[in-house]
């Protein structure tokens, strides 16, 4: 059987200064600062959506919101447009390395919007004057309300509160951090990244801080052990900040944007779900997913013919395929091997190839499959075939 070739994996993320070209145009991401968008953002966002691109939103599992199918000669007017709304980076360094994930719970008295605000400008300052270079994919989680919620996110640089309310800094992949005050949060948090680039932590322009920490003894003073805490499971439903709503393998059109920008500011997550700060009822809108929603129980990428890189188109089944997952499993389709919409391991995984689709259990798009060659309508006609071992 012949192989396709391997997906490229290009190490970046796309952004606004620098969008990334699919299929279906260009990816323009937009890193929201702190994790939040006003209504004013969120209507002027789905407005660029109609006028410049194909009036699909992506929201990813970084936080971000992206505008896609953005017309190449339409570029310029997009950055205007999110300069306008106070949306735009001065330059792609800064912009690459402003990942920031901000719990959406906060509270306005907690501090963590002014931690997210401060360590936006200390990156700002480090990359302009300290030389830090961190790889496209590197990012910081500030996940200081309560138990953390974002330990299942990407982030190569986490800070969490204790249950005894101290802030512990640690790296990712690491078993222990050091207690900070929260006046010098910020400053050890950009001391670790830099730490991280200089100890090796970066090849050839890649690298996450879960990797390096496996080769290499932390920085003094990270001797204090990480609190275990169960996995967070996010349900759509009321929040205390909100009512967190889901989206079908985390889209919606720029229509349905522009309602929610008429009833409340959003707050992103990491889990294709909205929170519409302070609403305490359901919106009332179709495309938004409520609690028990089968469709929350499966990722799927963008698949063909969007996405290049994609074997078949995988939405479609995805969505064929929701309601015969049990609830308590999770079933990832992928569109090649590279599993952005769900890059760790899963109960199921359908990964398309050149013959069909593989099919793996409890692993993940790079893993060895049980089954081969899989057609979509043979999915769709049995199943079953996905749960048997």
């Amino acid at each position: 059987m012949s192989h396709p070739p391997p997906p490229i994996i290009k190490g970046w993320c796309p952004g606004a200064l620098r969008p990334m070209l699919s299929g279906d145009g260009l990816v323009v991401r937009v890193r929201p600062y702190g994790g939040c968008l006003s209504r004013e953002q969120v209507g002027g966002l789905a407005t660029l959506s109609r006028n410049h691109g194909n009036g699909l939103i992506d929201f990813s599992a970084r936080a971000n919101l992206q505008l896609r199918g953005i017309r190449p000669d339409s570029h310029a007017a997009v950055l205007d447009g999110l300069c306008a709304l106070g949306l735009l980076d001065p330059d792609p360094e800064t912009e690459s390395a402003r990942n920031i994930m901000v719990t959406p719970f906060w509270q306005a008295d907690d501090g963590t919007r002014a931690l997210a605000q401060v360590l936006e400008n200390r990156l700002r300052h480090a990359i302009a004057h300290e030389n830090l270079q961190l790889p496209g994919k590197f990012g910081f989680a500030l996940d200081c309300v309560g138990q953390p919620v974002l330990r299942q996110a990407s982030a190569d640089i986490r800070l969490e509160r204790t249950p005894a309310g101290a802030l512990i800094l640690y790296p990712d992949g690491a078993y222990t951090g050091r207690i900070v005050e929260p006046h010098e949060a910020v400053e050890q948090a950009v001391a670790l990244a830099g730490w991280f680039m200089h100890s090796g932590g970066i090849t050839n322009g890649r690298g996450r801080m879960a990797a390096h920490v496996r080769r290499i003894s932390l920085p003094d003073g990270y001797d204090v052990p990480v609190p275990a805490c169960l996995p967070f499971i996010p349900t759509p439903g009321l929040t205390p900040a909100g009512w967190m709503a889901g989206l079908a393998f985390g889209q919606c059109q720029a229509a349905t944007l522009a309602t929610l920008a008429s009833m409340a500011p959003l707050r992103l997550t990491p889990w294709r779900m909205v929170v519409l700060q302070g609403v305490c009822t359901p919106p009332p809108l179709a495309d938004l997913l409520q609690a028990g929603d089968a469709r929350l129980r499966v990722a799927a990428c963008t698949g063909a013919p969007a996405c290049p890189q994609a074997l078949a188109p995988v939405r479609t089944l995805a969505a064929d395929l929701a309601a015969f997952v049990p609830e308590q499993a999770f079933l990832h389709v992928s569109g090649c091997a590279k599993g952005c919409a769900h890059p760790q391991a899963a109960p199921l995984t359908l990964v398309a190839q050149s013959g069909g689709f593989a099919l793996i259990h409890h692993g993940t798009t790079t893993d060895q499959p049980i089954v081969c060659n899989l057609s979509a309508e043979r999915l769709r006609a049995h199943p079953e075939l996905m749960t048997k071992d």
